[in-house]
């Protein structure tokens, strides 16, 4: 697709060419979502919120590696924390950062399983 042809893709709330600050800021979010526990969290938070407990459950990972991951993920912007009671429960109200996790996922989906590709 020719890169004229891909702008007309994009939100028309977001048609500028992206500046240095935006790339910055789009890589910073590429790297937050390097690490495989750290997109498996995002990921869980796309289908709604959940606590530190549900999100370890849920993942499989060390209670302590979840707890430091949903740090750097809350530091990073890409998600928010609240406090129910005792709990600290984490959500990503971010829609862009939605879509971007599902469509990243669903790709892979289509690299490990061999189904072809689509718009």
């Amino acid at each position: 697709m020719p890169v004229r042809e891909a702008f007309s893709v994009a939100s028309s709330a977001h048609v500028r060419t992206p500046g240095a600050r935006e790339l910055s800021a789009a890589a910073t979010v590429f790297a937050l979502l390097s690490d495989p526990t750290r997109l498996h969290l995002v990921w869980l938070l796309t289908k709604g919120e959940a606590d530190v407990g549900a999100l370890t459950e849920a993942c499989g990972a060390a209670r302590p590696a979840v707890s430091q991951h949903l740090a750097k993920l809350r530091l990073g912007g890409l998600v928010t924390s609240r406090k129910d009671g005792r709990r600290v429960v984490y959500a990503m109200p971010d829609g862009h950062l939605k879509r971007l996790v599902v469509e990243a996922v669903s790709r892979a989906d289509h690299e490990v399983t061999g189904e072809p590709w689509h718009d």
